[in-house]
């Protein structure tokens, strides 16, 4: 099985002259190819780990699935060598009777890198997917205080990033408590390991809950979080124009520069409560 980290020997060189060979803790990443039946759909670099996880979750990003059921089987199976070893970059997909495979037009016809969840989409059109649930519709609200402490709950649960400084992390709270956090080296692998948990847990439509995110907050990210049915997306550093045009729209909460102090709140304030006594505009400034 491929491993989530790997030593490697460092050369270390300092402005005093100062030369040290050392080891070092290195973020693993390989590719993973999904394939559904017996058709290649598509091919992701991500740091090995939660693999099934990343694929049901990226099926639900892609609007392949909405509910467990629809997921027959997932193996490494189809992934056999030459050599008759099993291959740990495979994963086979088989959808349940009835589940349609999607358009073969709509396929990644490129692999999707570690850095861009969108990649390898075989249009502009098939970029934008339409979430299955009304996302804008959901009644959470949450204290701002509690939101604050979401990035150092985070940020203490991320064991990878602690040996390697090499990953991102995303992180589902429900009233303010981790249950589940997985990391990456694509900030989008994270998020869909995320939702494929929740996903194969049967918590979708993931209502009621906030993904905090250890990066900043993209086009993707909101999507991936409206597919799920999350209401609020909350993230470290800065939302881009379009994660937040996104966000307006579908009745996301996007949360940007949240960091244990203050935050900022792109989209749907009105389910933030603020902190007592501190209704004046200083937390709406960066």
């Amino acid at each position: 099985m491929a491993r989530v980290t790997k030593s490697w020997r460092v050369t270390r060189l300092g402005r005093d002259g100062a030369t040290r060979v050392r080891a070092d803790v290195l973020a693993g990443e390989e590719p993973l190819e999904v394939r559904l039946g017996d058709r290649p759909f598509t091919v992701t670099m991500r740091t090995p780990g939660h693999d099934f996880e990343l694929v049901a979750g990226f099926l639900v990003s892609e609007g392949v699935v909405v509910d467990r059921e629809q997921i027959a089987s997932m193996d490494y199976r189809s992934g056999i060598g030459a050599d008759g070893e099993r291959d740990y970059n495979v994963v086979g997909v088989r959808l349940a009777a009835g589940v349609p495979l999607p358009d073969a037009s709509l396929e990644r016809h490129v692999y999707t890198s570690s850095s861009c969840g969108v990649c390898g989409t075989a249009s502009i059109e098939a970029v934008r997917k339409t979430s299955p649930y009304a996302v804008a519709q959901d009644s959470l609200t949450v204290p701002l205080e509690l939101l604050l402490g979401l990035p150092e709950q985070l940020r203490a649960g991320q064991s990878v990033f602690d040996r390697t400084g090499g990953v991102h992390a995303a992180g589902l709270f429900v009233d303010g408590e981790l249950v589940c956090l997985r990391e990456d080296v694509g900030r989008h692998n994270a998020v869909d390991k995320v939702v494929g948990w929740a996903l194969l847990e049967g918590r979708l439509p993931a209502g009621g809950t906030v993904l905090q995110v250890s990066g900043r907050a993209s086009f993707e990210l909101v999507q991936k979080a409206a597919m799920a049915g999350i209401p609020v997306l909350s993230a470290v550093s800065a939302p881009s124009a379009l994660a937040v045009e996104l966000g307006d729209e579908l009745g996301v909460t996007v949360i940007g520069f949240n960091r244990g102090e203050t935050l900022n709140a792109y989209t749907r304030a009105d389910r933030i409560e603020p902190a007592a006594g501190r209704g004046d505009q200083e937390g709406h400034r960066a």
